[in-house]
């Protein structure tokens, strides 16, 4: 799950989904309500370990931050997919292609009103992943709102948390409010940011609350949906893409005379990276020359809208769109089956281990 939140436009809950637990996620997450929080803030944890799905959540949560790290730190897949996109999102592809079969296959009599359900989650996640970015307002209400929203979103398969936030134009907005921390607007930002909190715990909480509504009620029509956000999703998972980026810009002040200024101005660093430093205005050009300080900006680029095509099979070294040329369509399908494999072992273990 937190290799596929590493990913732009994929899940943690398409994960969750293609590894069986997503029922029972979100149950655990239904676990924590009112009654454990009051048991564990009075330090009544006997009883708050009897309420709570506690095991379960600190391993989920867990692996999750390991990859984080390791999906980062060790092995940045972010980086690694905007120089290599193809190959990755190949595997993704695969991944949630399989997932779609096996899911389907698990459903129980499927019939005409499984496929009605899931034309509609075919069609919402549609909907979803090819929206366009609009105007929203900064008050504390919409801010909480997109906290909500975008939590909901990291736990249905299909929808990234992180694309919705894109869309309702918070992503950027919520991202300076971290840099704020520690200068003038600590206090403004440090309210926002609680604000936000707030709504991803409220959405979080009633959101899963539905959900287990729904899944112990209407599990068939219910996963049908999901298995719909899934292929609705395969739109923008699709390796072959006409990329479009954003950029949040972190802008800090620093001396002229720093080190890494100096290497700046003699080695500009590539514009064409994900992420990337370059030197802004000096902001004191009327003091002493080694006295002058200077905007050190830190850009970092995030998909906002991709368009599918489909490559030139005839003349793939000449397709101009493909990021490495024919190698990109090679990795592409390698991947694809990759993922394809990695599915079928992922339900080979899930049915031993069941």
């Amino acid at each position: 799950m937190g290799a596929a939140d590493v990913i732009p436009g994929v899940s943690g809950g398409t994960m969750a989904l293609i590894l069986g637990i997503y029922s029972r996620l979100i149950h655990a997450i239904k676990s924590v309500d009112m009654k454990a929080i009051k048991d564990f803030f009075t330090l009544k944890f006997p009883r708050f370990f009897i309420r709570t799905h506690w095991r379960f959540l600190i391993s989920v949560l867990s692996g999750i931050a390991m990859a984080f790290i390791f999906f980062t730190k060790i092995v940045p897949l972010p980086k690694l997919m905007y120089i290599y996109p193809e190959p990755i999102y190949g595997l993704f592809f695969g991944l949630i292609l399989g997932s779609i079969y096996l899911l389907l296959k698990n459903i129980k009599a499927f019939g005409w009103r499984h496929f009605v359900f899931l034309l509609i989650g075919i069609v919402i996640g549609y909907w979803v992943v090819t929206l366009v970015p609009t105007n929203t307002p900064d008050n504390y209400a919409f801010i909480f709102f997109s906290g909500a929203v975008a939590i909901c979103a990291m736990i249905l398969p299909g929808i990234s948390g992180s694309f919705l936030l894109l869309i309702l134009r918070k992503y950027t907005f919520i991202l300076n409010q971290f840099g704020k921390i520690g200068g003038p607007e600590t206090v403004s930002a440090a309210v926002i940011l609680l604000v936000f909190i707030l709504g991803m715990i409220t959405g979080i909480g009633l959101f899963s609350r539905l959900l287990s509504w729904f899944l112990d009620r209407w599990h068939g029509f219910t996963l049908s949906v999901l298995v719909g956000f899934l292929i609705g999703s395969l739109y923008v998972i699709w390796p072959f893409q006409i990329r479009k980026y954003t950029e949040t810009v972190r802008t800090k002040i620093v001396s002229v005379q720093s080190s890494q200024v100096q290497a700046l101005k003699k080695h500009p660093e590539n514009t064409m990276r994900q992420e990337y430093e370059r030197l802004g205005d000096i902001v004191d050009p009327g003091a002493p020359a080694a006295q002058q300080r200077i905007q050190l900006q830190t850009v970092k680029k995030k998909l906002i809208h991709s368009k599918p095509f489909w490559p030139q099979l005839s003349n793939l070294k000449n397709d101009q769109r493909l990021t490495n040329g024919e190698s990109s369509f090679y990795w592409a399908l390698f991947s694809m089956i990759g993922g394809l494999v990695l599915v079928a072992f992922i339900e080979w273990v899930a049915t031993k281990y069941q």
